[in-house]
């Protein structure tokens, strides 16, 4: 399992916009199996309540919306329109802080914890790393700084991430869902979240890379890394980071939308995730579009990647 792990690490080297097609030929052709994948280990999590706690969260009203881009990449394609129920989402990424009160509480193992390792990108040398230690407490491994509470929580996989919100008693948002919150519930072209510009005045509106991928990085947002959350404002919907950042995870197996022919094997074990990251550089990812999506297995931690929940809304 390491192996396709650090395979699949270094495949991601090309580009974060490459991810998918990179990860799902390793996937497909490997036949690597992981010795957690049939243990759903995060099931074994009980929920600190029976109802979720709502405080920190928006209340997104249903609608129809169409999802996806014809100008986008291929796997954004073609358009479609779909019915969205209310729901909850958080305001922002889960937060380090927060993770840790879920730790502390459960003595939850990570599967970065369970590998001793999990993947960080070597600015320097310009490649993927298998780095031991690092986790979501120490994000580039114990030789560096522990991650900051009011950032968001990293080097989390899928399974960590649903452990996290069955015990909350809240779940993933579908990668629909996070796409309808990210164009504040309307059908509309706007690129991204907050508007159709990457900067206004001078300033940056989000968490991504300024400069050449992956040789240079200015940090001219002020940060290399990742940033506190809610740092570059919110969307119409009171939603941050919805966009750059992090990566996060949704629900679903990731799978081509209805009436693309692309060759593709659907693989249960690979997640869809929305929003790009701070690793994201226009010119090559441009992944923090609205309608840009990305994937990987769902027992990969990465340093560029967390996640939100969301919550159904009670009918009466």
């Amino acid at each position: 399992m390491k192996k396709l792990l650090y395979i699949i690490l270094i495949s991601l080297s090309v580009s974060c916009e490459n991810t998918q097609k990179a990860e799902n030929h390793v996937q497909n052709q490997a036949g690597v199996q992981n010795p957690h994948t049939n243990a759903r280990f995060w099931e074994a999590i009980t929920p600190k309540t029976n109802t979720p706690d709502t405080k920190g969260m928006m209340l997104i009203r249903g609608g129809k919306i169409r999802i996806g881009s014809q100008k986008g990449r291929e796997n954004e394609m073609p358009v479609f329109e779909t019915n969205i129920q209310d729901f909850y989402l958080d305001q922002h990424p889960v937060t380090v802080a927060e993770f840790r009160k879920f730790i502390q509480t459960t003595h939850y193992q990570t599967d970065a914890d369970r590998f001793g390792d999990a993947g960080v990108f070597d600015f320097e040398n310009q490649v993927w790393r298998l780095v031991k230690g690092a986790n979501w407490e120490y994000p580039l491994g114990t030789d560096h700084a522990k991650a900051e509470d009011e950032h968001p929580v990293t080097q989390v996989s899928w399974r960590d991430a649903q452990a996290y919100c069955k015990w909350t008693a809240k779940r993933l948002p579908t990668e629909v869902e996070w796409e309808y919150a990210a164009r504040n519930g309307k059908n509309t072209d706007q690129i991204y979240s907050w508007g159709s510009e990457r900067e206004k005045d001078g300033k940056y509106l989000s968490n991504v890379w300024q400069g050449s991928f992956p040789e240079y990085n200015s940090a001219a947002d002020g940060y290399l890394l990742t940033s506190p959350v809610g740092k570059f404002g919110k969307n119409e919907l009171g939603l941050s980071d919805m966009g750059g950042n992090v990566w996060e995870w949704c629900a679903n197996t990731y799978r081509l939308y209805p009436g693309n022919q692309q060759p593709y094997e659907v693989v249960d074990s690979v997640k869809a995730q929305r929003g790009g990251s701070f690793m994201c550089d226009y010119k090559v990812c441009h992944a923090y579009r609205v309608s840009g999506r990305g994937s990987c297995s769902w027992e990969t931690s990465l340093f560029h990647t967390g996640f939100r929940c969301a919550a159904d809304v009670k009918k009466n």
